[in-house]
């Protein structure tokens, strides 16, 4: 089994109609997410969704390629700097 990282993923929508999209995206990837957090902006007309996942470092970086890779849709990873496998 590849080595998993700890990742949080900054995702802004401005696009209501990928809405649907990226929710199935992450659907797909569901059994790496560990936390969602969405807070709708309506006022500004965006979303904003903060993910945290644990993933290997492919897998986290091909979510954040194609949710970024979405009409509409930014998205950005923070990697934890300490290795979550190892204890301290």
């Amino acid at each position: 089994m590849d080595e998993t990282r700890l990742a949080q993923i900054g995702i802004i929508v401005t696009e209501r109609k990928a809405v649907s999209e990226l929710n199935g995206l992450l659907s797909v990837y569901g059994e790496y997410i560990i936390g969602r957090m969405g807070l709708p902006l309506k006022e500004r007309g965006v979303s904003v969704i903060s993910l945290v996942v644990d993933a290997p470092a492919d897998v986290i970086n091909t979510l954040t390629g194609r949710l970024g890779n979405l009409s509409g849709v930014a998205a950005k990873t923070l990697f934890a700097k300490a290795d979550g496998n190892k204890p301290r």
